[in-house]
C-alpha cells in the first residue's frame, strides 16, 4: 500500500530542489549585494544647495496674444482625426468651423453627449483653452476620447488657428 521508496524520491527531490535554491540566493546576495559597509569614502558637503527657481505662471490671455496660426494648424492634426473644418461637415466630432464664440452644443447635426448638450455659454478661448486642456475634466462625461494638449502654447495656438478660419 504504502511504497517507501517513492516517498523516499520525493522528499529526496523536494529537499534536493530547496538546497538548490537555497544555494542560489546565497550566491546572488554575494554577488549583488548593496548594503554599504562603514562610512562613505568619500562624502560630498552641501550648504543650502542650489535654489530651484520657481516656474513663473502666464496667464492665458498673454500666451493667446502671441499665439501662431501656423502652428496652430499643425497642432490641428491630432484633432483632424475626428474634427472636419468645413462648415456643417461633421466627422466623429462636430464641425470646428467657426467654433470660437459658438455657443456650445449648438450643431443640431450632431448628438453631442448629454454633457456638452446641457452645457451653457459660448466656446469662447478660455473655455475652449479649458475644455482642450483635459475634456474628461471639463465636461465629465462627454463622449470625446482625446486625452487633450497639456501645453498652454499648443492650446493657445490652436485656438488662434481655430478663429482664423471663419469670418
Amino acid at each position: 500500500m504504502f511504497d517507501t521508496m517513492t516517498f523516499t524520491k520525493a522528499a529526496g527531490g523536494v529537499c534536493g530542489t530547496l538546497l538548490v535554491f537555497l544555494l542560489g540566493k546565497w550566491a546572488a546576495e554575494e554577488l549583488y549585494h548593496v548594503e554599504a559597509h562603514g562610512e562613505a569614502s568619500y562624502v560630498i558637503e552641501v550648504e543650502g544647495g542650489e535654489e530651484v527657481a520657481e516656474v513663473e505662471e502666464v496667464d492665458f490671455e498673454t500666451v493667446l496674444a502671441s499665439a501662431s496660426v501656423d502652428a496652430g494648424a499643425r497642432v490641428f492634426r491630432k484633432c483632424s482625426a475626428c474634427h472636419k473644418l468645413e462648415e456643417g461637415a461633421n466627422g466623429v466630432g462636430p464641425h470646428l468651423y467657426g467654433v470660437v464664440g459658438r455657443e456650445k452644443g449648438a450643431i443640431d447635426a450632431f448628438n453631442y453627449s448629454d454633457m456638452l448638450a446641457s452645457m451653457e455659454g459660448d466656446w469662447s478661448a478660455e473655455n475652449l483653452n479649458g475644455f482642450l486642456e483635459k475634456p474628461s475634466d471639463y465636461a465629465p462625461g462627454t463622449s470625446m476620447g482625446f486625452a487633450g494638449l497639456n501645453k498652454v502654447e499648443d492650446r493657445a495656438n490652436v485656438i488662434a488657428y481655430l478663429d482664423s478660419l471663419d469670418d
